[in-house]
């Protein structure tokens, strides 16, 4: 319930009851009358409720399934479309120059001031979490993601898009309520985004011919772009929490497949391996180990007592 209030109807309730205070003060037909943007009485006051917030639940249900897609979006996945190509490619461009400069920073002296040796270890955190210049996308909440899907598991062999949606549903019931806050921070601040541009354009729209309230579409924006900043760190979060799924649960994918465990100088040649199975592409056949130990028959004259001693 938290996580539909927070992700789903608070964004979808902001547009809806922008839309509702425009249209009711007439912004749409002309200049808008502010005096009765808002009802005066409680009747009025608790019809405006019930409008927005039913208008607020039908909007968020219908989007609700578009949410891995509203994310996808600001991740910079705009190649598909030849409209937003070209503009990917001038963005990516940017990325990588600061992605330079931070490896530029990184680099100091060894007689470095300590001011510098602080800017470098920044530069240095930063530029961790950011992924391969042969991948990165044209956004910084993309690039966030992308550091961790293109890490988490490959540390150990493992790839991490084929093996996430396999080895998140063992985690531990304390890191599980972390991933979630996470996505549920992440989802929110995606929306929230989303909220407020679509106001920004609607708000626009409606305030075109009054110049004395150009404010409020230009707070929307600020507000949007406030929103993806947290989205952007909210990612982060989210993929430092994949490494330490990684960390902690790899082998309990391994013990939930019945492979057996590997030695450490064997662990990443197996985890690539089941990578390789992962996506349809076995190189070898990976043993099963079902921790099973075949039974034992007894007869008469071996059965023992419990201290040991052979029956009378």
């Amino acid at each position: 319930m938290r996580r539909v209030l927070m992700a789903h109807f608070v964004p979808c309730a902001l547009f809806v009851g922008c839309v509702y205070v425009l249209l009711r003060s007439g912004s749409f037909s002309g200049r808008g009358d502010w005096g009765s943007a808002l009802p005066s009485d409680w009747s009025g006051t608790a019809g405006s409720v019930l409008l927005v917030g039913s208008g607020s639940a039908v909007l968020a249900m219908l989007l609700y399934p578009f949410q891995v897609r509203a994310v996808r979006v600001l991740e910079g996945y705009w190649d598909r479309w030849s409209l937003t190509a070209g503009v990917a490619g001038v963005l990516t461009e940017i990325q990588r120059r600061r992605r330079h400069a931070l490896g530029d920073r990184v680099i100091v002296a060894a007689d470095a001031s300590p001011r510098a040796i602080r800017i470098a270890a920044d530069a240095a955190r930063r530029l961790a979490a950011v992924p391969p210049e042969e991948v990165l996308l044209p956004t910084a909440l993309g690039n966030a993601l992308r550091a961790g899907e293109l890490s988490a598991g490959e540390r150990y062999g493992l790839a991490t898009l084929a093996s996430w949606p396999r080895i998140h549903l063992h985690v531990s019931d304390r890191l599980a309520g972390a991933l979630h806050s996470a996505r549920t921070a992440l989802d929110t601040a995606v929306n929230l985004c989303w909220s407020f541009l679509a106001s920004a354009v609607v708000a626009s729209t409606a305030l075109y011919d009054e110049p004395v309230m150009l404010w409020l579409p230009l707070l929307a924006l600020l507000l949007a772009a406030l929103s993806y900043k947290g989205a952007v760190t909210a990612a982060q979060a989210y993929a430092g929490l994949m490494h330490i799924v990684y960390d902690l649960h790899r082998f309990d994918l391994l013990d939930a497949l019945h492979f057996p465990l590997p030695d450490r100088a064997d662990e990443a040649e197996t985890f690539w391996q089941v990578s390789q199975w992962f996506t349809g592409s076995p190189t070898v056949d990976l043993p099963y180990d079902h921790g099973r130990r075949p039974p034992t028959f007894r007869g008469l004259s071996d059965t023992r007592d419990a201290d040991g001693s052979a029956d009378a």
